[in-house]
């Protein structure tokens, strides 16, 4: 964190959306105004909108809210941890499971290595979006995590009602949508052996306000702030996700699956619209009739009713 420390001061000046001249900046921070420039070069790196106005100084091209871990900690019950440049906050976490309690959260501004499923990158630019991971312990071991990423997508659709935020979807098994433009992805990473209980963590990348021109992103995308009516708090946000998951994740533990299936399929993207079902080389075309409480996807095809455990659902081409 003390690589970072200046460029951090500096974005939490910047955060009002004011003009900052560089010898302010320096003078704040017993630094030249040639090692500011250096710095705000860094900051950029991390995907920030910064320019600067000769006789002005430097600016954001948006004003940006910081996650501030005190407030966090004072709205949650879990053990949380906030650090604001990161390489992955699942992979922390996955580090540290034999000495974290259950329910311990990492929250991060800026990965370097985010992932998403099948070693997938998943582009995670400061501050502008949540990026959560969340360690939960399973008694019911390895087996009894069959669907968890389909309790988690409903637990995050059901924090952000909470919020009056409407219209938000699910893609089987670990998406949310709005408008068939992905706004979320969920990546369950677990550990364990035969017998004992499972060590879980569940990550999330949530677009609250991602710039229109952040490259490496290859699929239609949605924010946040274009479906809100209003501006989102992002420590509010952060808060009732967390409460909201921990509070599914015991529901889940007290009666599996049973008591998801309806809570998904209210809000399943693709109920009832005609879907592909891409595996490998293999292809299934039908009609998406939502899950059971395996948490298989259900497809009615010429055959009849058809149920899938893997695969990726896809629209194109239908």
């Amino acid at each position: 964190m003390k690589e970072h420390a200046i460029k951090l001061s500096i974005l939490n000046t910047l955060c009002d959306g004011h003009f900052h001249s560089g010898e302010g900046l320096g003078e704040q921070l017993g630094i030249s105004r040639a090692a500011v420039s250096k710095h705000v070069k860094g900051i950029q790196s991390w995907g920030v909108d910064v320019f600067s106005v000769q006789g002005k100084g430097y600016k954001l091209a948006e004003p940006m809210q910081l996650l501030n871990q005190e407030l966090l900690q004072s709205l949650v019950t879990a053990p949380l941890e906030l650090i604001p440049v990161i390489d992955s906050t699942n992979q922390h976490l996955l580090d540290r499971i034999n000495v974290l309690e259950s329910g311990s959260v990492c929250l991060a501004e800026y990965q370097s290595k985010g992932r998403g499923r099948r070693g997938r990158e998943w582009v995670s630019p400061f501050g502008c979006n949540l990026y959560l991971s969340m360690y939960w312990r399973l008694e019911a071991g390895m087996a009894g995590a069959m669907g968890l990423s389909l309790v988690v997508g409903v637990a995050i659709v059901e924090a952000l009602e909470k919020l009056g935020i409407a219209g938000i979807k699910l893609k089987w098994p670990n998406d949310l949508y709005h408008h068939d433009k992905k706004l979320a992805g969920i990546l369950v990473e677990m550990s364990g052996q035969a017998g004992s209980a499972a060590h879980l963590v569940i990550g999330m990348g949530m677009n609250l306000a991602m710039p229109s021109n952040t490259q490496g992103i290859t699929q239609p995308w949605a924010c946040l702030s274009d479906v809100a009516e209003q501006a989102v708090d992002r420590n509010q946000l952060a808060a009732t996700l967390i409460n909201t998951l921990q509070d599914a994740l015991t529901d889940y533990e007290m009666t599996g699956m049973h008591g998801f299936v309806e809570r998904w399929n209210r809000v399943d993207n693709y109920l009832g619209r005609e879907i592909r079902l891409i595996m490998g080389n293999r292809e299934v075309i039908g009609v998406s009739r939502g899950i059971n409480e395996q948490g298989a996807v259900l497809i009615e095809t010429s055959n009849g009713l058809e149920t899938y455990i893997g695969g990726e659902i896809s629209l194109r081409g239908i």
